[in-house]
């Protein structure tokens, strides 16, 4: 069995904490049906829209678990279908339907969200696993 591997996608108001951060991430985490990958150590990389490459709590949490940080353009995201999970207060403010989600498939290596947009507080965090993570081999 391959081990899981995830990408958190982060969306955030300016000017949250690092600890807030946190608490979104465990609080997603924590809902993974995998119980051996409710750990940030199962998690490959965070990603977000790349208006938050200057978001201090972002960057602090990045390298904090030493994960690396993917950022994505407007367009890129509105390329991804998420109708379901838009946010039209986000829409007002970064120009696209959301981020957490979006960000997270497109991280991925031909991932599927397995944690839907889960919001805690000012933040909110989707998790997607590798295409490799949770595809099935049905031949031997």
């Amino acid at each position: 069995m391959t081990a899981l591997s995830i990408v958190l996608g982060i969306g955030c108001r300016r000017g949250v904490s690092v600890e807030e951060i946190e608490a979104a991430v465990q609080t997603a985490l924590n809902a993974l049906d995998a119980p051996g990958a409710r750990s940030l150590a199962s998690v490959r990389a965070v990603a977000s829209i790349e208006g938050k490459s200057d978001e201090a709590a972002l960057l602090a949490f990045c390298e904090r678990h030493r994960l690396t940080l993917q950022l994505f353009t407007a367009q890129q995201i509105e390329g991804v279908d998420t109708r379901a999970s838009a946010s039209a207060q986000v829409r007002k403010h970064l120009g696209v339907g959301g981020v957490c989600e979006p960000c997270a498939l497109l991280a991925s290596h031909e991932g599927r969200i397995v944690v839907p947009k889960t919001i805690v507080d000012d933040v909110s965090v989707a998790i997607a696993a590798d295409h490799s993570s949770h595809h099935s081999k049905s031949h031997a």
